[in-house]
């Protein structure tokens, strides 16, 4: 398919025979027939995720999103890219050669983006799901509204504070929407509060262990630092055994993101203050409810928001 995109841009009269017999003798099939092509009767339907297979979160995404796929009867096929986008890039062609009817994309960044307008070509619809990108052609995105859960985390931040205090901030994966977004709401929040300051914000790339070696540098600078807050329950988590370990953990407020079971325990033995939980299964089974409904022939949204809730001590 992506070679006919590519013929398609030296050879355009050519191409446009091509075209028209490819559009008489195959993407007129109804999906049911389609599905007899993949040997199981089923439409197959990709799931591509940034990144790897134990991150909780997506455990839960692809959790809902298979019990989904079991309900409506369609096949998921989950591929993981370990933050990597050349990983990914690879493993978008590989499904589009194995034919799929439709694609939910989690992107590790814009760097998809050329693939993503040359799959356009062959008909196969592309949603993203968790992280948008600023590729053309998507049909839809499933998520959480990250830049009003950015802002809930900080305005629970500077109330734990008394609307003062020093605060620092983990960042996610530079470049991802979840990140920029999540960033962007806790920023705004925090400005309206000016005796708060922000005196340290650096990227651990959505990691633990980034997370608890980036603030074990920052406590190491800092001699106060009041509250801190992760665009994810891993990267706190990680700043939380950071803490502990400086024997400092009861001096800081802890918020996170994604309310993860991890941090709801957390949470419960008093070390966390707050997380700003999405529901990830819901998000993933929403994600195939949508894509059946577009090949059933319905209309979907453009972008779809999952409730986020703020769970606190």
């Amino acid at each position: 398919m992506l070679e006919f995109a590519r013929f398609c841009k030296k050879e355009i009269p050519q191409c446009l025979l091509l075209l028209l017999f490819f559009l008489t003798s195959t993407s007129c099939v109804e999906m049911s027939e389609n599905s007899e092509l993949t040997g199981t009767g089923k439409p197959q339907v990709a799931l591509l995720i940034c990144m790897t297979e134990e991150t909780p979160f997506f455990m839960s995404l692809v959790k809902g999103a298979q019990k989904a796929s079991d309900e409506l009867n369609a096949e998921l096929i989950v591929y993981y890219a370990h933050d990597d986008p050349e990983i990914q890039i690879e493993q978008l062609k590989t499904v589009v050669d194995d034919g799929v009817e439709a694609i939910i994309l989690n992107p590790v960044s814009d760097d998809v983006c050329p693939v993503i307008k040359e799959i356009s070509f062959t008909g196969i619809p592309v949603f993203t799901i968790d992280r948008s990108s600023n590729c053309e052609n998507i049909v839809s995105h499933i998520a959480s509204n990250n830049l009003e859960g950015g802002a809930m985390a900080g305005v629970y931040l500077s109330e734990m504070l008394n609307r003062k205090g020093i605060v620092v901030e983990l960042s996610g994966t530079e470049g991802s929407s979840a990140a920029t977004e999540r960033g962007r709401g806790f920023h705004e929040a925090i400005e309206n509060y000016p005796e708060i300051e922000i005196v340290y914000s650096a990227s651990a790339s959505f990691n633990r262990s980034e997370g608890r070696k980036i603030f074990e540098d920052i406590l190491s600078k800092f001699p106060v630092i009041d509250g801190v807050f992760a665009h994810n329950d891993d990267m706190i988590l990680g700043a939380i055994e950071a803490s502990k370990e400086a024997q400092r953990l009861d001096e800081i407020v802890f918020i996170g993101f994604d309310g993860t079971e991890e941090a709801i325990s957390s949470l419960e033995k008093n070390e966390l203050t707050a997380t700003v939980a999405q529901r990830p299964e819901e998000m993933g089974r929403i994600g195939i409810e949508t894509v059946m409904k577009y090949l059933s022939g319905e209309d979907v949204p453009d972008t779809i928001f999952i409730e986020l809730a703020l769970i606190t001590k």
